[in-house]
């Protein structure tokens, strides 16, 4: 296994199976929080939001799916995001699964395609390395995080939500990326919507925000990526996004939405105060560390993507 390139057998699971057994949602809003990364300021601020919308008479239910650890690099900070993540729903991410249970020649599980470079895989393996000897020293929530699925289905609205990290064969898959959708992959999707007979398919994992649109087996289907919750998305935005699935829109501010069925899917900006966050991320991680090296600058500045390239519509 080249550590940081693969993953575990046991990241893998079988599309057909994702949806088997779907939980209904009561609430009138889903919050899928992809990428929080340990800022802790982004999580308070999408608390806040969930305020704001309960105070308007819509509960809010807070779906966590994965890579809420990855900065938070200190025993208080750790404990801190642990304790209130854990608190709502919540399905594991590649960083997760290797804090709970670490799985030898994985690195940090985030099995990275060809595309990145490897110096980008090297300190990513050296930040994974930092936060499991730290989660070491908290057995409960290692146990805790243990206990989690990989991957969550819903009911909302009439339709099948299905949340997972990476793709629908894997954990840590690539295949729901931007850079996935840019090469075009209607025939994967079509094959994916087939077995797990999913409305909606939410992700993260892979760093950049998509939202695509399409017709498979005569119905229209979404597939929804936030990016990260907890650091920039776009050019020159310095805002996380997290996907907010209701029967309406966002009262204000979303980067890009579809409208399924009666069900809106929208990503929607998380605008935590950034030079705090910045302050605790540098005490952490100072210059030349790695998650200072491969982060940062995208902290800062965002990405190089424009909020129009993120939306992507089904082959003719």
């Amino acid at each position: 296994m080249t550590e940081g390139r693969s993953c575990p057998l046991a990241y893998r699971y079988r599309p057909q199976d994702l949806c088997a057994q779907p939980e209904a949602v009561a609430e009138e809003v889903v919050y899928v929080i992809g990428g929080l990364y340990g800022n802790p300021l982004a999580l308070t601020e999408i608390e806040r939001m969930a305020a704001a919308e309960q105070a308007a008479g819509r509960r809010v239910r807070l779906v966590f799916n994965g890579d809420f650890n990855w900065f938070n690099a200190s025993d208080e900070l750790f404990r801190d995001i642990n304790q209130r993540v854990l608190r709502h729903t919540v399905s594991l991410g590649n960083v997760e699964y290797e804090l709970a249970n670490p799985s030898p020649g994985a690195g940090c599980g985030c099995a990275y395609p060809e595309f990145v470079d490897q110096a980008v895989v090297a300190r990513s393996n050296r930040i994974m390395t930092r936060l499991q000897a730290l989660a070491s020293g908290h057995p409960d929530l290692q146990a805790r995080l243990a206990a989690q699925p990989r991957y969550r289905c819903f009911i909302f609205g009439g339709l099948k939500i299905l949340v997972v990290h990476g793709d629908p064969q894997s954990l840590a898959g690539w295949g729901l990326a931007y850079e996935a959708f840019e090469a075009g992959n209607d025939a994967e999707l079509a094959g994916w919507f087939a077995a797990t007979g999913a409305d909606v398919i939410a992700s993260t994992h892979t760093c950049l925000p998509v939202l695509w649109s399409g017709a498979v087996a005569g119905r229209e289907r979404i597939v929804v990526n936030n990016g990260s919750a907890g650091m920039g998305n776009l050019v020159a935005d310095g805002r996380g996004l997290i996907t907010r699935i209701a029967g309406t829109a966002p009262a204000s501010g979303a980067i890009a939405g579809h409208h399924l069925a009666g069900v809106e899917v929208s990503l929607v900006p998380v605008a935590f105060d950034l030079e705090a966050w910045l302050g605790q991320f540098d005490t952490l991680w100072p210059a030349g560390s790695p998650a200072a090296e491969s982060y940062r600058q995208r902290i800062r500045e965002g990405t190089q993507l424009a909020a129009g390239g993120l939306r992507f519509e089904a082959a003719a």
